[in-house]
């Protein structure tokens, strides 16, 4: 179960780099982020933890930040 996890959140982040829409790829980062932090704490990797919440918190800020400086309706 844990292995599954861990290869469907590998597929998620590297089919990120596939989008070409900034919002779908950080939404892409943010799932696969996600998973890897649910991963890490069912096999008590810490360091998978933090570094991939670490990644969902600048992919969470970059679309924040992007969306603020689009105008509405954009």
């Amino acid at each position: 179960m844990h292995e599954i996890l861990g290869w469907i959140a590998t597929a998620i982040f590297v089919s990120s780099y596939f989008f070409t829409r900034p919002a779908l790829l950080r939404a892409a980062q943010m799932l696969g982020a996600t998973l890897w932090i649910v991963y890490g704490a069912l096999i008590g990797a810490i360091p998978v933890v933090v570094a991939n919440g670490l990644v969902f918190a600048a992919a969470a800020w970059t679309l924040f930040r992007s969306r603020q400086a689009s105008p509405a309706g954009a």
